[in-house]
């Protein structure tokens, strides 16, 4: 043991505290840890200039490999993956995302884990001003609405609710995305292309959930969601991270059939980890059958 920390001079195995919170910490050194445990795992020693080696018994490098390529002491590498309270620099941090290949939102994940961001305390609920409400409105007849981190909705405008009038606030218990798509049948079947979007939602989610982990409500809100749906559960567990993007979503409405639509996340500034989620037509078809839509949800 004292061989490898002879190798890594620099780095001091200190026990500190990220959060003044010592469960928060223990909790924020576990998902650092599990995160490093999955980049790891779906690397081969092929993928980065290493020979495959006999009798390997686990899946992707070792940690001595990883150790070995990010010039790091094994033992110091194996203590970050058990979660141990130890320092890192942000240089050794970058030299380990560089031997794991993790792409910038990775990255910045891994860094926020190990609290080299600054971590926002846990606030009061958002009140949303006026002027925000008022910008949802002026883009009708496109759908908007405001949703935070975790994706709890917290207002739309017209559109947005004719749009999904009668499956999605009135179906689900929670006006949350991740909840009503990942628990209500009801909801699923109209969320034509979901299969393909469920991995990015759950990367999105597990971005956000680096400035929150520790925090009850959102460990309480990954439990529920996780016990009512496999499915999220075992993306939960692949801890891949995503930002939140432009992307197609197809829908199906009851009244004027399939919706074709372009969603694009717009951040708040002055909702500080709020966007306004806007879906525009992709074609004209959609365009028209917006118009319909809305146009019946004005009607008296």
């Amino acid at each position: 043991m004292m061989a490898d920390m002879a190798a890594e001079p620099a780095i001091e195995l200190t026990p500190v505290a990220l959060r003044p919170v010592a469960t928060t910490s223990d909790a924020r050194r576990d998902e650092l840890a599990a995160f490093l445990r999955t980049r790891r795992a779906r690397l081969t020693p092929a993928s980065v200039g290493l020979p495959p080696g006999l009798r390997r018994r686990t899946a992707g490098l070792r940690r001595e490999e990883v150790a070995q390529l990010a010039g790091v002491g094994v033992t110091w590498y194996t203590w970050l993956e058990q979660g141990r309270p130890i320092n890192a620099s942000v240089q050794v941090l970058d030299a380990i995302a560089r031997t794991l290949r993790l792409d910038a939102v990775e990255h910045d994940h891994l860094l926020r884990l190990a609290g080299m961001h600054p971590l926002p305390t846990e606030a009061e609920r958002a009140t949303v001003p006026v002027a925000v409400l008022d910008v949802l409105t002026s883009l009708d007849p496109t759908p908007a609405m405001l949703v935070n981190a975790r994706y709890d909705v917290l207002a739309q405008n017209s559109s947005y609710d004719a749009l999904l009038r009668g499956w999605h606030s009135q179906a689900c218990e929670r006006r949350n995305v991740v909840w009503c798509c990942f628990t209500e049948p009801t909801v699923r079947k109209h969320y034509v292309n979901f299969d393909d979007e469920a991995p990015t939602i759950v990367a999105t989610l597990r971005s956000a959930y680096a400035r929150h982990v520790g925090e009850p409500e959102w460990n309480e809100f990954i439990r529920c969601v996780s016990a009512r749906s496999p499915e999220f559960a075992r993306l939960w567990a692949r801890h891949d991270v995503a930002t939140p993007g432009q992307r197609e979503k197809v829908f199906h409405h009851d009244v004027v059939g399939e919706l074709r639509l372009i969603s694009t996340s717009l951040e708040v500034s002055a909702l500080p980890e709020h966007r306004i989620i806007v879906c525009t037509p992709a074609d004209d078809e959609t365009r028209a059958r917006l118009a319909l839509l809305y146009q019946g949800s004005e009607s008296p």
